[in-house]
């Protein structure tokens, strides 16, 4: 029976609770104690899992990549993604929604009183001294009110007080809902984001590119589909070109997308605005703040929330860019693994996976924008707050991407096309002559047999020189003028108008 075989051991004796593997020893170094695993009982190997970690840089010990290895980039985009960024477009908007009051709500016994510019100097001043202290003050208030948006309310009222402006702290958050003062705090994060950092690094990645098609301008290169299969011969400018055109084209895009906000109270319809102050045109102030003291589009219509729209079209359009980039990066890790790109050693780098590196952050920031594109559009009757989590990783995505676009350029500056390969490869394959051949044999009304005839030029294998002059000299439907066209050409002559392609793109960026 099972209960007398010696060699079974009661489960119970082969588990121990977890915890009780743990131990906490005294650090003799100093510093922070570590926790010390033994997975196997006490007597097995050991892992430490934190140990002393005092003296190693905070960004070592980041839980995510763009905190951590990549914090170089996450720092570019830290002033318009972090926390204390959200805090201060906030409170940018309390200041400038007082302000923009204080000018255009005359039928205000107490705004009135005060529309001199150096009280409206004075108000300013609240956003445009914010700082890591004044950020730290905001915590304070929502450690108390555990509310984003009411702390930033309090914070503004504080230091209206302390300036003795004590009446005007009722028009902070005057007529608004949250949702106000977070929809048009993200416009602006996004707009300046991308004006700032995100359209510069893309910009440099064109010009990285368009010096690579001037470079390579009168190198024939063979071309491939389905994998390895030698096609038409093209030229090294004119595929870069494919590239220049496609990513400019892409950000043209990015650039042309409006990015709207609201401003309509908790339901989207002016209510307490139009209650107290009935005799203003709430609808036209409201865009005239959006639009002429913002500097962003007006959305009109909306519920409780703004309708995200516009942001989905940014991330969309960013999704978009770094999928012709993947692609870049694909191309160039097959021609540097068939050896038509030498990459640059620099001394004392060992190895580049720039490109490879590259893709993996396009696929990280691409998950994330499609994402948020397919979530933030939809939401439960007028609001169900899952947009509040939901655009906190706006950044994320525009980190990632950021990555990406600089990790390509790093690979780009450090390739130089081999031509000697390149001009090996394309002389040696002169079956990619064929297709001229069917189409001379087309121009004279041949169609059923061109196929067939060139077909069996190709079924005894590789095709050389002096087969490809034969069949064209067996060719008796064509005229001499023709025939000697096709004798004089090589793979490396058939490229159509590859180069004049590719200077009419670098022509067209250039004007």
């Amino acid at each position: 029976m099972e209960k007398d075989n010696p060699n079974l051991v009661d489960e119970t004796m082969q588990r121990k609770d977890v915890t009780s593997s743990l131990t906490q020893p005294e650090n003799p170094r100093g510093g922070q104690k570590g926790f010390i695993l033994h997975p196997f009982g006490e007597s097995g190997p050991v892992l430490e899992i934190i140990g002393d970690s005092s003296t190693v840089p905070a960004e070592y010990l980041a839980v995510g990549p763009m905190d951590g290895r990549y914090a170089e980039t996450g720092k570019k985009l830290s002033p318009y993604f972090s926390e204390f960024a959200l805090v201060k477009y906030s409170v940018m908007f309390e200041v400038y929604w007082l302000v923009f009051l204080l000018n255009n709500l005359h039928t205000s016994d107490i705004l009135n009183s005060y529309e001199s510019e150096a009280v409206q100097e004075e108000i300013l001043s609240i956003y445009r001294t914010f700082s890591g202290k004044s950020f730290m003050k905001v915590n304070e208030f929502k450690s108390l009110t555990n509310n984003d948006v009411k702390s930033v309310v309090l914070f503004v009222a504080e230091r209206l007080k302390v300036l003795g402006f004590d009446n005007l702290m009722s028009f902070v958050h005057f007529g608004c809902t949250s949702e106000d003062i977070i929809n048009v705090s993200y416009a602006k994060m996004i707009s300046s984001a991308l004006e700032e950092v995100w359209i510069p690094a893309a910009e440099k990645l064109i010009n990285v590119i368009n010096i690579i098609t001037n470079q390579n301008l009168g190198i024939p290169m063979l071309t491939h589909t389905h994998g390895e299969q030698p096609v038409a011969p093209t030229s090294v400018s004119k595929e870069f070109a494919v590239y220049l055109y496609r990513l400019r084209k892409s950000l043209k895009n990015i650039q042309s997308i409006s990015i709207c906000a609201k401003l309509n109270g908790d339901a989207g319809n002016y209510s307490g605005l139009s209650l107290a102050f009935p005799e203003v045109i709430w609808q036209k102030l409201s865009e005239q703040f959006i639009e002429g003291f913002l500097q962003l589009d007006f959305d009109s219509v909306t519920t409780q929330i703004g309708n995200y729209d516009c942001i989905c079209n940014i991330l969309d359009g960013i999704l978009h860019f770094n999928n012709v980039l993947r692609n870049l990066d694909l191309d160039m890790l097959l021609y540097i693994s068939k050896g038509y790109f030498k990459q640059i050693a620099v001394k004392p780098e060992v190895g580049n996976s720039s490109f490879e590196n590259s893709e993996a952050n396009i696929k990280m920031s691409n998950a994330i924008c499609n994402m948020l594109s397919n979530e933030l559009p939809i939401s439960s009757m007028q609001r169900d707050l899952s947009d509040s989590s939901l655009l906190r990783n706006i950044g994320v995505a525009f980190a990632y991407s950021l990555q990406a676009i600089e990790q390509a350029i790093g690979g780009l500056q450090k390739i130089e096309a081999d031509k000697e390969i390149i001009s090996a490869d394309i002389n040696s394959r002169w079956e990619v002559l064929l297709h001229p051949i069917q189409a001379m044999l087309l121009k004279y009304g041949i169609s059923d047999g061109a196929y067939s005839q060139i077909k069996k030029l190709t079924e005894g294998g590789t095709v050389y020189r002096d087969d490809i002059h034969k069949f064209i000299n067996s060719l008796d439907v064509l005229s001499d003028e023709d025939k000697t066209v096709l004798l004089e050409l090589a793979p490396a002559i058939y490229t159509g108008y590859a180069d004049d392609i590719a200077k009419s793109v670098l022509y067209d960026l250039e004007n």
